[in-house]
């Protein structure tokens, strides 16, 4: 099926066997690029203005302008889109600085950046698996001291995640500095006394769309929650362990370091949350509003 889709590249759209960057690149010469992955729920992409303002942050942060506008940017998920309709989907976009024909550290002075875009059709949520919950372990965090950009740079995140698979886990959650930070490809809470808390805003982990959107869910539903540090320490003893991104949702953590969560089942705050994100989704789906005020 992949092979049959176009893609976004620079302007045009064509099969993506046929999209090609040159092997002077930045982004793949030295991962000076950055990206986002947008789901689209039956075919209707997701809070898609927290995305782009996101792009724009990350794309400030390394000394770039978006090189398409928002409009233009629903323009090609549109189209994209378009060639699954009603399917669930996965927008990946990455905008890099470009080739040049000298290899160096230097930023040229004039920036000429390549921009791609491609779908991925999503697996169908698969209830079992689901309501099983995932394994983690804790691993500590040696990535750079700017995760709040999302660079294509993902090696060191790359690697943890394949010392939990070593270890039988699903994901690794980082430890700096004695405080629980995120998972390699995901954001924290932990639910202590019914209170849900997640570690704040900072340059150390990156700001989820989906971990924002449960803190939305949250305050509507009258959640009590926190953005606050997590301590090793408390991330032991939580009642409730999540894990939220793009591709997992909310994920509930059952087990860490080989030890259950709770009573090694999914909480009752996680099936709460859950049916509440659910609930988001079939309204996107009945071309409704997925926005919470």
């Amino acid at each position: 099926m992949s092979d049959t889709l176009l893609a976004y590249l620079n302007g045009e759209y064509l099969p993506r066997a046929e999209a090609r960057l040159p092997i002077t690149d930045r982004g793949l010469l030295f991962g000076d690029s950055v990206y986002e992955v947008v789901p689209a729920y039956g075919g209707i992409p997701f809070r898609v203005s927290h995305h782009l303002e996101r792009l724009d942050r990350s794309l400030n942060a390394i000394r770039m302008r978006n090189p398409l506008s928002h409009a233009q940017w629903r323009t090609v998920f549109e189209r994209l889109t378009a060639q699954s309709p009603g399917q669930d989907q996965s927008i990946y976009l990455q905008v890099t600085r470009g080739a040049y024909p000298t290899r160096s550290h230097v930023i040229p002075n004039e920036v000429k950046s390549n921009v791609l875009a491609f779908i991925s059709l999503k697996r169908p949520r698969d209830e079992a698996s689901v309501q099983r919950g995932i394994r983690a372990i804790t691993l500590d965090d040696i990535r750079w001291h700017r995760c709040d950009i999302k660079a294509t740079a993902l090696l060191a995140n790359v690697l943890a995640r394949a010392q939990a698979r070593d270890e039988g886990a699903d994901e690794a959650i980082l430890i700096r500095d004695g405080a629980a930070m995120e998972g390699t490809a995901s954001n924290l809470f932990i639910v202590n006394d019914s209170l849900l808390i997640t570690p704040p805003d900072s340059d150390e982990l990156l700001s989820g769309i989906t971990r924002d959107l449960v803190l939305e869910l949250a305050r509507e539903s009258s959640i009590p929650y926190a953005q606050a540090s997590i301590a090793l320490s408390d991330l032991e003893t939580a009642d409730e362990i999540w894990l939220t991104s793009s591709t997992r949702e909310v994920a509930a953590v059952v087990e860490l370091n080989g030890r259950p969560v709770g009573d090694g089942r999914p909480g009752a705050l996680w099936h709460h949350m859950d049916a509440l994100f659910q609930a988001c989704k079939a309204r996107l789906r009945a071309g409704g509003d997925c926005h919470v005020e």
